[in-house]
């Protein structure tokens, strides 16, 4: 079975045992859980009005995660101005245990 599931502005294809790295959560608990905007199983697929009803996808907060740095620059020509900038985003690794 799997889901699709929405969060941080992204969607996300899931199935049970996943583990998968969104955008940070600011949750307190080691719990989370999500409403499916589309089940598939098997060859029978349930679209959601936005979400499907009574279903919900359970996953576990392993953590948190940095992804590669990124540098940015910014330069103005003619001007003799260049700013050089760095960005690395953090993110929260969870594991995806039920679709039910």
């Amino acid at each position: 079975m799997k889901a699709v599931i929405q969060t941080g502005g992204k969607q996300y294809l899931v199935s049970a045992g996943q583990t998968l790295n969104v955008e940070l959560l600011n949750s307190a608990k080691d719990k989370v859980e999500f409403a499916p905007l589309l089940i598939i199983d098997g060859d029978k697929a349930q679209i959601g009005k936005p979400t499907v009803e009574g279903v919900k996808v359970k996953a576990d907060i392993l953590g948190e995660a940095k992804g590669d740095k990124i540098k940015v620059l910014k330069f103005r020509n003619k001007k003799r101005i260049k700013t050089l900038t760095g960005h690395r985003q953090r993110y929260s690794q969870i594991k995806i245990t039920t679709i039910k």
